[in-house]
């Protein structure tokens, strides 16, 4: 049956994902192994077999693909990174779109532009938004972005990976990593898998793993999702334009409009209450259950069209974060013969199938890693 998020602790997001991998003993031993099948591991695994068909990879999950960030944002594309002018980013949507291309992945995306929306910053000329959030809301500007399906994001990239020759193991949660000299030792239940190189691709999930405890910081970001709007609703609040928009002050709000004219609005971080596990969170209960509370207040205030919203879906996904909002594109801390990805910092819908391409071109070594994605180092000398 087709992955699905029910009965999770975190809510059920709206996407559906339509692709099973094929079940498949893991071998062995490969030239590569991903650890994480969201957007960046399967990009990196459909890269990897796309440049190197004649090299073997394999991708583990822990959970079903897509059970963490990718199956869980709310699908906003937007270019580059949260810190700016980093080099190689510079044009991360036109990457994106070749990317997919090639891969023949189709995902609904489209690019018409998005909205920077603020309270203390000059208006663009005639902005179509004008709300009430602690201040009068307004269009400030419009950057380069866009909107997709994430769950056919991720069951597109899936598809491609297991086309191209990669094998893909659900339910494979990663217990331990054992680093040597010419190989890594995957540890999973029943079983290990020997691998020339890893790539660690779990973003706020499994950072002991990662070697990311002191790195990065995991939150959990909450949506939600309305019944569709009448077209009429929607040019009253400014959205006929369907263009997603985020906040550039406090307090945050993002959101965009989906095909069938439902509205997806999101805002709030939640810690995991004892630890860095965001497993821990249930969406009902405690700090996440009163700030959904609140929020759905903060929805209907916007404006008086919004008034009368009824609320459909209520879900949660991992974001994380590291101190000036870098991407972590690195050397494992551990050993060099592993590379993390993560810490896209809101902007992974976009980044994370980027930066999953150039990392299988590391591996390869076909291309080199950026400064701006190192970590610190605290691997001993063998």
């Amino acid at each position: 049956m087709p992955a699905s998020h029910n009965h999770s602790p975190w809510g059920t997001p709206p996407w559906r994902i339509d692709f099973t991998p094929a079940r498949r003993d893991l071998p062995a031993a490969a030239d590569f192994a991903v650890i994480g099948a969201g957007f960046s591991g399967l990009a990196a695994a459909a890269w990897l077999r796309l440049l190197a068909p004649e090299r073997s990879v394999a991708v583990l999950e822990g959970g079903r693909i897509g059970h963490g960030a990718s199956g869980r944002t709310g699908g906003m594309a937007l270019d580059g990174a949260a810190a700016d002018d980093l080099p190689g980013l510079e044009d991360v949507l036109g990457g994106v779109e070749r990317i997919l291309g090639t891969l023949e992945v189709e995902c609904d995306l489209s690019l018409p532009g998005a909205w920077e929306v603020g309270r203390r910053q000059a208006a663009v000329k005639n902005s179509p938004i004008e709300w009430q959030d602690s201040g009068v809301l307004r269009v400030v500007n419009e950057v380069r972005g866009g909107t997709l399906d994430p769950g056919k994001l991720v069951a597109g990239l899936g598809r491609a990976a297991e086309r191209l020759g990669a094998t893909i193991a659900e339910n494979h949660p990663v217990q331990r990593v054992d680093w040597s000299r010419d190989s890594v030792e995957i540890h999973f239940p029943g079983g290990k898998l020997r691998a020339a190189k890893a790539l660690f691709a779990t973003n706020g999930l499994s950072l002991g793993l990662s070697g990311l405890e002191d790195n990065a910081t995991p939150k959990l970001t909450l949506a939600t999702l309305t019944a569709p709007l009448p077209e009429k609703q929607l040019a009253e609040i400014g959205l006929a334009h369907r263009k997603p928009f985020y906040t550039v002050d406090l307090p945050y709000l993002w959101g965009r409009v989906r095909e069938d004219n439902s509205l997806l609005l999101g805002a709030g971080l939640v810690d995991a209450p004892r630890s860095n596990d965001l497993e821990e969170v249930d969406i009902r209960d405690g700090a996440a259950s009163q700030m959904f509370a609140a929020f759905e207040v903060r929805m209907r205030r916007l404006h008086p069209a919004l008034e009368n919203l009824r609320i459909t879906d209520r879900w949660g996904g991992p974001i994380l974060f590291r101190g000036g909002w870098n991407p972590v594109f690195a050397e494992h801390p551990s050993s060099g013969r592993g590379i993390v990805l993560g810490a896209y910092a809101g902007h992974g819908v976009a980044l994370s199938s980027f930066l999953g391409a150039w990392a299988a071109e590391v591996l390869l070594d076909k291309r080199g890693l950026p400064e701006w994605g190192a970590i610190a180092l605290k691997r001993q000398s063998r």
